[in-house]
């Protein structure tokens, strides 16, 4: 009986040594990113969600819907899933669609992001109007993990607009 409670024992700790592992900075690595992130309300960024947004309306969804303006834009996260993945900023914003009805834009600006590697990427969703489910339940997985765990309790998002 004691053989058995020992091997438990120390497979547990094994399992737990096993389990952590070490937390290297984006910016120490061989090629390391810089942490340097447009801001939610970058003119770039809000521009080419509005342009995809028209393109993917337009092309996929025959429809004429386009965004008009944003307010109530702000940060939800920085870097909120860890120092060691690729940098990531973490947006909320209302849009103003050509329609005049008012849509929550969930969006994340990520670095060396962009096309083959260059540049900033950004995703976004809006809410209400992910048509393909892409970012479902209720663009949820453009937020931080965190908070994606946690749902509601994170009260990240409690603000409705």
């Amino acid at each position: 009986m004691r053989a058995v409670i020992l091997t438990l024992a120390a497979l547990l700790m094994t399992g737990a040594a096993a389990s952590a592992r070490e937390v290297t900075p984006a910016e120490q690595r061989l090629i390391p990113y810089n942490g340097d992130l447009p801001s939610c309300d970058d003119s770039w960024v809000l521009q080419r969600i509005t342009d995809r947004f028209g393109q993917k309306e337009s092309e996929y969804w025959n429809s004429t819907l386009q965004i008009s303006g944003y307010d109530k834009v702000r940060e939800i996260g920085f870097r909120a899933n860890g120092l060691d993945y690729i940098p990531r900023r973490y947006c909320v914003a209302r849009a103003t669609l050509s329609d005049q009805k008012l849509h929550t834009v969930i969006y994340e600006i990520g670095e060396n992001l962009g096309i083959i590697g260059w540049g900033y990427g950004v995703e976004w969703c809006v809410v209400g109007l992910d048509r393909n489910f892409a970012y479902a339940p209720g663009c949820s997985v453009l937020r931080p993990f965190v908070d994606r765990s946690l749902g509601a309790a994170a009260g990240v998002l409690r603000e409705r607009y």
